[in-house]
């Protein structure tokens, strides 16, 4: 079996409103002379570019899918919430969250999103592809059930979800959410469900500014399901590796799920104009090879990954390109240009034992390990 990669490129199609970086046109905004959000097609459609120019792409799989159903969106999001979205971009578009507008296709490009998630969650199930990458667009892990947020416009991964529920594929899933940015779309679904463990590690504070919190564990059945990693900013290669190693890893593998679902953002790369972070692209393949050696051991090897954020247009690629080559075993590389530099700025000994405490502090309160 290969490793699927699905991706449409009517989904590099979604367009945002009137921004100016993250903040609406008005007052002292001034507009950019071509307007929009940082979250833009072109980190997307350059990561597949260079999997063409290297020739990756053709060890892969490679796939469009169906939009997401109606049935299979109103698992997660209240049917008036959906025909209101609907309704709006009809209209010619708008904007009914905060900071996630959207184009008069802004609905079918974002089930169609949803869509690739469903797929390529559904080839890793059902065994028609070893592990799988969705290249979404827009991004879901944002996206409350009935509020749009952060450039999310539907809960693509707790739709997945949903669906492969509902398929009677799996019973039990855990998420792992590496974007930057506190997964807490996906966090808010699953929060009482003991049967989908929702795991974050992000910049704490970042965004959003209020949720994300390590004491926010569940609630109900549910209690326990959920882990909160929030580093601080300045966290590099050896902080990520470490919040893995003690607190991620070992939380997935005492859940015993049925298939790890990784929600990819490539925002903690040094370059990211959303985050200071300073992982890199060998951050990310070894992240990668992380999570690979644990699906094996508790889940058949059973992994998908659904994209989230990433802003910076020039090293996005470079990540990318490093996960899906470990993903798919491949010898095709691509050299990071960025390495030497981002190694060279690499946290300090003195703030890498820093951020090493708070890890030990997480761990000892979780009593995990």
């Amino acid at each position: 079996m290969t490793t699927g990669f699905f991706f449409d490129e009517r989904c590099f199609w979604h367009a945002g409103g009137n921004y100016a970086f993250t903040m609406p046109v008005g007052g002292l905004v001034q507009p950019f002379a071509a307007g929009g959000l940082p979250e833009d097609p072109e980190t997307k459609r350059r990561l597949k570019n260079l999997l063409d120019v290297t020739g990756l792409m053709r060890e892969l799989h490679t796939s469009s899918a169906a939009p997401a159903s109606d049935d299979d969106l109103a698992r997660v999001h209240p049917v008036d919430f959906l025909k209101t979205f609907r309704a709006t971009a009809e209209a010619g578009g708008g904007e009914i969250g905060l900071r996630a507008p959207f184009g008069p296709d802004g609905y079918d490009q974002a089930a169609l999103s949803a869509g690739l998630v469903i797929e390529a969650l559904t080839s890793v199930l059902g065994g028609t592809c070893r592990n799988a990458y969705a290249l979404s667009r827009p991004p879901g892990h944002h996206c409350m059930p009935d509020w749009q947020n952060g450039f999310c416009l539907l809960a693509n991964i707790a739709i997945a979800v949903e669906a492969a529920r509902a398929k009677g594929l799996a019973k039990r899933f855990a998420v792992l959410d590496w974007d930057v940015h506190h997964g807490n779309g996906t966090e808010a679904v699953f929060y009482s469900d003991p049967d989908v463990l929702t795991v974050s590690l992000h910049q704490d504070r970042n965004y959003p500014l209020d949720t994300g919190d390590f004491a926010d564990r569940g609630d109900g059945a549910g209690l326990g399901a959920n882990l909160n990693i929030p580093l601080p900013p300045g966290t590099g290669h050896k902080g990520y590796l470490a919040a893995m190693e003690r607190l991620a890893l070992p939380a997935i593998r005492a859940f015993e799920p049925d298939v790890l679902i990784i929600a990819c953002g490539f925002d903690a790369a040094a370059f990211d104009p959303l985050s200071r972070m300073m992982a890199s692209a060998e951050t990310f393949r070894a992240m990668t090879a992380q999570v690979m050696a644990l699906a094996e051991d508790v889940c058949d090897g059973r992994l998908m990954m659904a994209h989230e954020g990433g802003y910076s247009e020039v090293y996005v690629p470079f990540c990318g390109h490093a996960v899906l080559q470990e993903m798919s075993g491949s010898a095709i590389t691509a050299e990071d240009p960025f390495a030497a530099t981002i190694d060279i700025r690499q946290p300090s000994a003195r703030f890498d034992a820093f951020v090493d405490g708070l890890i030990g502090e997480m761990v000892e309160a979780a009593k995990i390990g």
